[in-house]
């Protein structure tokens, strides 16, 4: 689990327009809140956040006007649709020590049974609890050998030391599908006489 420190300052200014000035000056508006406590509405440096976003569930370590430090997960990430640069960013605080439910991104490892088949990612990202200082960057499942028909459940994933599940132990993260055979002109045309028949 990674944790990135990064200069914050508490803002004052509301609205589109003052928005529109922070994006201006590479900043990203964002909002910390959690534990009960009031919103607090902060500035934080544009590119420093966008790199700390890379890495999912990242640990965020805020010095908020180099008085008060407090740490926060990323909760909700707002990005202009067309440039892809971070509009707004929900911060949620942390302790050490609290669990927190978060998604951690599932990887596939391994070569399926030959035959072509196929493997559908049916979550692409596991709900977990896990403490707020050690997150898991994300888990790895072996599909080694399976064959069309199998599948994981999210009770067969072995998940690091600390961390449970926050989903059904049954649901369904991979399966492997059969790959779709084409027919051949032939095939379609008995196909159609038997229809007719």
């Amino acid at each position: 689990m990674s944790e990135v420190k990064l200069a914050a300052e508490t803002r004052t200014e509301f609205g589109k327009g003052a928005a529109r000035r922070i994006r201006r000056e590479n900043k990203v508006p964002v909002v910390l809140y959690g534990h009960g406590t009031e919103p607090v509405h902060l500035t934080l440096p544009g590119h420093d956040l966008q790199m700390a976003l890379r890495t999912p569930n990242v640990l965020i370590s805020l010095d908020i006007d180099g008085k008060a430090s407090e740490l926060a997960i990323p909760k909700a990430v707002q990005r202009d649709a067309i440039k892809g640069f971070l509009e707004h960013v929900d911060l949620l605080l942390v302790k050490r020590g609290e669990k927190v439910t978060v998604e951690v991104p599932v990887h596939a490892e391994g070569e399926l049974a030959p035959g072509g088949n196929l493997l559908e990612h049916v979550l692409t990202a596991l709900p977990v609890e896990a403490e707020a200082t050690h997150i898991p960057a994300a888990v790895t499942v072996s599909v080694e050998g399976l064959e069309a028909g199998a599948s994981v459940l999210a009770k067969d994933i072995v998940l690091p030391k600390g961390t449970t599940l926050a989903v059904e132990e049954d649901a369904v993260v991979l399966q492997v599908l059969a790959a779709q055979a084409e027919e051949t002109e032939g095939e379609a045309a008995e196909g159609e006489e038997a229809a007719e028949a």
